[in-house]
């Protein structure tokens, strides 16, 4: 039996203690931010505290609606720590989606950006937020808003006691929650206890997983509100490494200048960021000499992208997950004993989403119910199970029984799986459509667009695009004598007022009939077939 439980506290206990003066720096509205561990862990203490005298405790929900900055990163340990619930909430949802999350989590505080006011008021509503009793701007102000009661990040901050005692807690007592994105119907929640997410650290730590030691300066761009950045502010501060932030709408011009002047030897984030900082450094001259790595996840990278880092001398490693698996569960790392393949084959490993972090479990389960071999052909679904693998979603007992066999989650990913073990996603069982890292519910689309009269049926895929990865584009059969000009600027206006504007398909494609299968399903499978290249949405 161990003597003490997993819980989060311990990490930031050993980086205030072994590591003092190792900075946070972080990128805010009014400029770059810095202080030490030893600052961080006064202000997080203070902050528990005037979460604990606001009556947060154990299983509250703390929500936040935040991009990557210092004061998030406090909130990443000081509202676990008194026993609530760190929610992150995607600031890119739909209002609707927002309104259920918040209602469903039943959230107690919202902390919000000042950038990100208007999105929480265009959410907002009193009977979806009837369980938050306070609102937090993150800066030392509150900027004009409806919202109420409301107060600034600083003066609740300073209500607190920086020399607080942390309470002792299970590790069962639930750490996290996020939610899925609503890819089919309604968001789902997961929830990560204390050892769940002290054991999802413990692997990304290990060199199987992101391998980050004391000497590492770790910048994570994937946001703050995707499944805790990957867990890194938590593996950063248990490694003693320095954290960089690169806060609200960072651009490329923005993290080169990070990387060059903060020495950044890690970052992460989705192929469309990188792909923007290659842009950049075609036209201007930037050191990147500090940068080591490049974990890249979202959505598969182009062997054309590894290559041309690995010409700058930065490795990119490839990592899959879910919000359901905390979320890292593959890292493409390169076997020691695959080293001297020829160049294209350790690319082509390189490409796939690798192997599985030390700790879990997978299998690849056919449609006959069977596993299938791991030979690189056949393929099926994804099934993975492990101590930071969720077994269940939050208050959804129907999606718990379609999605969980067991102990194992079915993660709805069609993958091939080589004799080397490298998984490779082939395919995705759900048709849904990921843009730059975000997804995009094609059923929820198609559902707004057959909402038009003048429109009798409508199909939405995901056409391949070098920056996005994927974009949108619908097929639309029309109901009568619609003109197709207007039409299309009608559905436009439609999708708009209730969709973020990166919803919004790229092209609308007016056909006479939409492929159905054999049980009357839209052909999508057929559909991306037929585009599946670019040449749709440049002729638009």
């Amino acid at each position: 039996m161990g003597g003490y439980d997993q819980t989060l506290r311990p990490f930031l206990w050993r980086a205030e203690r072994l590591y003092p003066d190792r900075e946070l720096v972080s990128r805010t509205h009014e400029g770059i931010e810095r202080y030490t561990y030893a600052e961080y862990a006064d202000r997080t203490r203070q902050l528990a505290s005037a979460l604990e005298a606001e009556g947060i405790g154990e299983g509250d929900r703390v929500a936040t609606f935040c991009w990557n900055h210092h004061r998030h990163a406090e909130v990443y340990f000081g509202a676990p720590g008194v026993g609530g619930q760190l929610h992150t909430i995607n600031p890119l949802l739909p209002p609707k989606h927002v309104q259920y999350i918040v209602e469903n989590a039943e959230d107690r505080l919202v902390f919000t950006d000042p950038s990100l006011l208007e999105a929480l008021e265009a959410a907002y509503d009193p009977d979806a937020f009837e369980s938050v009793e306070r609102f937090v701007v993150m800066g030392s102000e509150v900027p004009e808003t409806d919202l109420e009661p409301v107060v600034d990040y600083e003066s609740f901050v300073g209500e607190g006691d920086a020399d607080y005692e942390w309470p002792d807690l299970d590790e069962e007592t639930p750490a996290g929650m996020c939610y899925t994105s609503g890819t089919t119907g309604k968001p789902k929640g997961v929830e990560y206890t204390q050892q769940m997410l002290w054991s999802h650290t413990m692997a990304t730590l290990t060199p199987h997983g992101l391998g980050i030691d004391d000497s590492d300066v770790v910048m994570p761009v994937v946001p703050m509100f995707h499944v805790n950045a990957w867990g890194l502010p938590f593996s950063t501060t248990a490694a003693g490494a320095k954290h960089v932030y690169p806060g609200p709408s960072p651009d490329p011009a923005d993290l080169a200048s990070l990387i060059e002047e903060e020495g950044v030897t890690i970052t992460a984030g989705v192929p469309t960021v990188w792909l923007g900082l290659l842009e950049h450094l075609e036209d201007n001259d930037v050191d990147l000499s500090s940068l080591e790595r490049i974990v890249i996840g979202g959505a598969a990278a182009p062997e054309s992208v590894i290559r041309r880092f690995d010409d700058l001398g930065v490795e990119v490693v490839h990592a899959w997950g879910m919000t359901e698996t905390a979320p890292i569960g593959t890292v493409a790392h390169l076997k020691h004993d695959l080293a001297d393949l020829p160049e294209g084959e350790r690319d082509a490993k390189r490409a796939k989403q690798g192997l599985l972090v030390p700790g879990l479990e997978m299998k690849v389960v056919g449609d006959d119910g069977e596993e299938v071999p791991w030979d690189g052909e056949a393929f099926g679904e994804l099934y993975v199970r492990g101590p930071w693998v969720t077994d269940s979603y939050f208050k959804r007992p129907e999606a718990n029984e379609s999605d969980f066999e067991g102990s194992w989650l079915k993660t709805g990913d069609i993958v091939t799986v080589d004799p080397d073990g490298y998984v490779k996603i082939v395919d995705r069982a759900k048709d849904v459509i990921k843009s730059g890292g975000e997804w995009i519910s094609s059923q929820e689309l198609e559902n707004a667009i057959m909402a038009h009269d003048a429109v009798a049926e409508a199909s939405v895929i995901g056409v391949p695009h070098e920056k996005w990865q994927e974009r949108p584009a619908a097929f639309v059969v029309r109901a009568g004598d619609a003109d197709p000009d207007e039409l299309e600027a009608d559905l436009e206006s439609m999708i708009g007022s209730e969709y973020p504007d990166w919803w919004s398909p790229d092209a609308f494609v007016f056909v006479d009939e939409i492929p159905k299968t054999a049980t009357g399903k839209f052909d999508k499978k057929t559909l991306r077939e037929e585009y599946a290249d670019e040449s749709l949405l440049e002729a638009e």
